[in-house]
């Protein structure tokens, strides 16, 4: 499980939103952050950690009066890290070119192929003819309805007739080279991921996939690589101290670069409350190691991904 950095952009600038709250009306957004840094700051900061794949998100539609100022703000970011980042938000056969030219790695792209709230395979082609299926992610961002998520567009207001299960997952996977799959119902609001969404990519996925929302601990991200089976990336936003958050962005990006059997130092509070690991948590792991004949102190020690 590797940890891939965001770059949302909104109003021009760079920010941490509620997903579901979003609104392309008066370009409304319940805000967690904005930040006072543009976004070839965090393009440079990503670059310079040895961070790759994560991605920028245009969240305003081309009709905002914002949206000019928001594409500045995204293609700088491209052209500050060529090559690091994927970009997405009202990606076209047209101006696929554009960003792929400025340094983007892959284009990003969900309402184009799911128009009017249904998959189009003709304009999926189109867009693997644009771009190849190699610079191709499909943004398969999902809200639950009726029991069942469905895949959602347009800054993830509108639901399409498709549902995010393995069936979508294994039809799509030789159309492009990546999925990202926004939980969008706990995205932006640090408090759990969505499990289901989680375990079904882990379980599906034939292709990489990154999973994104509402990670706001260590032990989420322990549950994702448990659910996703260490095989699928994550995704941080709101809950990184880079946003105004809890989490140690540091932390983050050790945990990512170490191998997977590793362990590192890092400054972990125990207790109840938020951020804190429980106590009981460590007892149970400190049980298991023993029962296991495993050697070694964990103490102040949290596994690598």
């Amino acid at each position: 499980m590797k940890f891939r950095p965001c770059i949302d952009i909104h109003n021009g600038k760079v920010k941490q939103i509620v997903g579901g709250s979003l609104k392309d009306a008066g370009d409304q957004a319940e805000e967690n952050f904005v930040s006072e840094q543009d976004a070839a700051f965090f393009a440079r900061l990503y670059q310079n950690k040895k961070l790759s794949g994560g991605h920028i998100i245009l969240l305003n539609p081309p009709s905002s009066e914002f949206y000019e100022q928001t594409k500045r703000q995204a293609l700088s970011a491209l052209r500050a890290y060529p090559g690091g980042l994927q970009i997405g938000g009202g990606i076209t056969p047209e101006n696929a070119g554009e960003y792929l030219e400025a340094g983007a790695s892959h284009v990003i792209v969900t309402s184009y192929v799911f128009k009017d709230g249904k998959l189009h395979y003709d304009r999926l082609q189109e867009m693997v003819r644009a771009v190849s299926k190699n610079r191709l992610v499909l943004d398969l961002s999902c809200r639950k309805r009726e029991g069942s998520y469905y895949i959602v567009t347009d800054r993830w207001q509108k639901y399409t007739d498709v549902l995010l299960n393995e069936e979508t997952l294994h039809k799509l996977a030789g159309f492009c080279d990546e999925f990202l799959v926004h939980a969008v119902d706990v995205e932006g609001k640090a408090n759990g991921i969505e499990a289901e969404v989680a375990a079904l990519l882990g379980n599906s996925c034939e292709i990489p996939s990154t999973y994104a929302g509402g990670v706001h601990s260590y032990e989420d991200l322990e549950k994702l690589k448990l659910l996703g089976r260490n095989r699928v990336d994550v995704t941080i936003g709101s809950a990184l101290d880079l946003f105004g958050g809890r989490m140690s962005f540091e932390t983050v990006v050790l945990l990512s670069h170490k191998k997977p059997d590793g362990h590192i130092n890092v400054k972990v509070e125990f207790g109840e409350g938020e951020g804190k690991v429980p106590l009981d948590n460590i007892a149970k792991r400190a049980e298991e190691a023993s029962d296991s004949g495993e050697s070694g102190s964990h103490k102040g020690c949290v596994e690598a991904f």
